[in-house]
């Protein structure tokens, strides 16, 4: 008999949380139902989730960036409706396909459009962290050296070797040792990278040029002149556009903003159309044929899934929506339009430290208040009495009743933080900004009772923590993804 997806989907609905308690992580369950974030979502369309009662919530975390296109995109639907409906061969492997070629084709024509056209070799994989790898293994092969850098606080990946080049130590804990030659730095003093390049041992430096882990990154030169002593010494500059990539910072490519010139850049997430994963390595053809330098050598790097072709079509339908309906423009205006609103909302609550926004990639960070009203000695006394109990806590007080409260799913920005962070989809416009800023603002102004409903909540969070759940939910939750 053919499975009925309909039918047994219909008929199970409401098991997510007990099924995966059961077969899957159970750590992941128990952090989930503590915040809050054990919801039903029925449907998805756009921006926007959907529960059983068909109550909308504003998807402000779009599968960590993977949905720059919205949900369930129909162009992107069409696509892969389109490429089963031909009965096509796939993965045949020991062939070069049609589906393949055509998105290695588009992805090289956009990056020469973004200034770019010296990438012109494409390597097709299925996520971040495999681009990740790839873009490691092409370095090495085609520099011959044997070392990577990278920035502290930037996340790569959580295979062996993109986590090795991860620079926070929070993912590394019980994943040791790491792989060796590969190192984290910082570029606030250049003469350290300086320092490092002239042992002449180092195949590439790897930058997230807007870290994910709290939307940081260098507003002047820096990445400019680190890219000039790269090229001094003879090291590949990569550039990991897995997030940033495909619009996200308000540029088809982060690395627009600083006008650089990246040896290889890496990207997935948002090429899938939020569909099938996709990943992609960008490099220059000098490079690409070092790793493949001999006949016996045409497959020593590659993946099984790498250039299906649903993957492709999803990949090539994401780049044309991108492009049609002007995503990465209305990435950059809705930007500015968040930030603008969201600084309006610092001079209001001090308890707002920062607003880093690049595009629809944003981060919000806290500090304890300073002053004396009686609302500020309230959030001051909060803050206090939060911190005393556990470090890393109050950022989920913001986004627990965003989402109980005001139905908007943001996430915590990084482990031991006091930042949350939003990735909306590149398709919203000023109502769904409003909306966030608006029911933070509420938030906020519920912080300023003390003792009370947020604080209290605090307080369930610990007793549930020491009862077993893990601390950083939101980290925890977006490891595991």
């Amino acid at each position: 008999m053919p499975i009925d997806l309909k039918e047994i989907v219909a008929a199970r609905l409401g098991e997510n949380y007990d099924l995966h308690d059961k077969y899957l992580n159970k750590t992941l369950v128990k952090v989930q139902r503590m915040i809050g974030y054990d919801k039903v979502y029925t449907r998805a369309s756009g921006a926007y989730l959907y529960d059983k009662e068909g109550n909308d919530y504003l998807d402000f975390l779009s599968g960590f960036g993977t949905f720059n296109v919205g949900r369930n995109h129909p162009v992107v639907n069409k696509a892969i409706r389109d490429i089963l409906d031909l009965d096509l061969p796939n993965m045949v492997q020991m062939d070069s396909a049609l589906l393949s070629g055509l998105l290695a084709e588009a992805l090289v024509k956009r990056l020469a459009k973004q200034g770019a056209p010296h990438l012109d070799s494409v390597f097709l994989c299925n996520s971040g962290t495999e681009a990740v790898e790839g873009a490691m293994k092409f370095a090495k092969a085609g520099t011959g050296r044997p070392r990577i850098l990278s920035l502290k606080n930037s996340f790569h990946g959580l295979t062996h070797g993109s986590l090795s080049a991860t620079g926070n130590p929070y993912f590394h804990e019980g994943f040791g040792p790491l792989v060796g030659g590969v190192s984290s730095i910082t570029l606030d003093d250049l003469g350290v990278l300086e320092y490092e390049l002239k042992k002449g041992d180092v195949a590439a430096l790897m930058v997230e040029l807007v870290q994910g882990k709290g939307v940081f990154y260098y507003k002047d030169d820096t990445y400019r002149r680190a890219q000039e002593l790269c090229r001094k010494y003879g090291t590949l500059f990569i550039c990991d556009e897995v997030q940033t990539g495909l619009g996200r910072t308000g540029k088809w490519f982060a690395f627009e903003h600083w006008g650089l010139e990246p040896d290889i850049v890496t990207l997935a997430k948002a090429l899938s159309g939020g569909y099938v994963p996709a990943g992609a390595i960008i490099t220059r053809r000098s490079i690409y044929q070092k790793t493949y330098s001999r006949l016996d050598r045409c497959i020593v790097h590659s993946t099984t899934f790498g250039r299906n072709n649903l993957a492709c079509a999803c990949g090539l339908a994401a780049l044309t929506v991108l492009e049609d309906e002007g995503l990465v423009e209305n990435a950059a205006q809705q930007g500015f339009a968040l930030e603008r609103q969201l600084n309006a909302l610092k001079a209001k609550h001090e308890v707002i430290k920062d607003v880093r926004v690049k595009g629809l990639m944003c981060a919000v960070e806290f500090a304890e208040p300073s002053g004396f009203s009686p609302k500020i000695l309230a959030v001051r006394a909060g803050w206090k009495a939060i911190h005393a109990l556990d470090s890393s806590l109050f950022p989920q007080l913001i986004v627990t009743p965003l989402l109980s409260k005001h139905r908007i799913l943001s996430q915590v920005a990084a482990n031991n933080t006091d930042m949350i962070k939003i990735l909306p989809a590149l398709v919203v416009g000023e109502k769904e900004i409003t909306r966030f800023v608006t029911a933070l603002d509420d938030v906020l102004d519920g912080m300023k009772k003390f003792p009370g409903p947020i604080w209290e909540m605090g307080g369930n969070f610990v007793k549930a923590m020491k009862a077993g759940a893990p601390k950083d939910a939101n980290a925890e939750a977006e490891a595991v993804a």
